[in-house]
């Protein structure tokens, strides 16, 4: 498994559409997009990395109470066993009138042979 799919089923089990990279319908008022920010491989054995840390951007999209889904979201990536590295309210986009709001998230998965 990988984090992109770990988030993405997150997303499918609330109802939220959430896509990688960018949104390609008209977006609902109500929506994630995943973004892959690195691949770390910081743990290892006799000069072997064993361990991949991956980490990702959630961009959540909310034209209404935002702190509501945002807690929503935390709390459910929490359950679903994965870090949450941190959080920041980047503003309400004047154009488009979503509220947006980015979480950090990170997963070690065991490398594969």
């Amino acid at each position: 498994m990988s984090l992109l799919k770990e988030v993405k089923s997150v997303f499918d089990a609330l109802g939220i559409p959430a896509e990688t990279g960018t949104f390609s319908d008209p977006p609902p008022d109500r929506y994630a997009l995943i973004t892959p920010m690195a691949d770390m491989y910081g743990l290892f054995a006799d000069n072997r990395a064993l361990f991949e840390t991956q980490e990702a951007r959630l961009s959540l999209f909310d034209k209404g109470a935002y702190t509501a889904f945002k807690n929503m979201v935390v709390r459910v990536l929490i359950d679903a066993g994965l870090t949450i590295t941190g959080g920041i309210y980047l503003g309400r986009e004047a154009d488009t009138g979503y509220h947006h709001y980015a979480i950090d998230v990170a997963k070690e998965y065991a490398l594969e042979e």
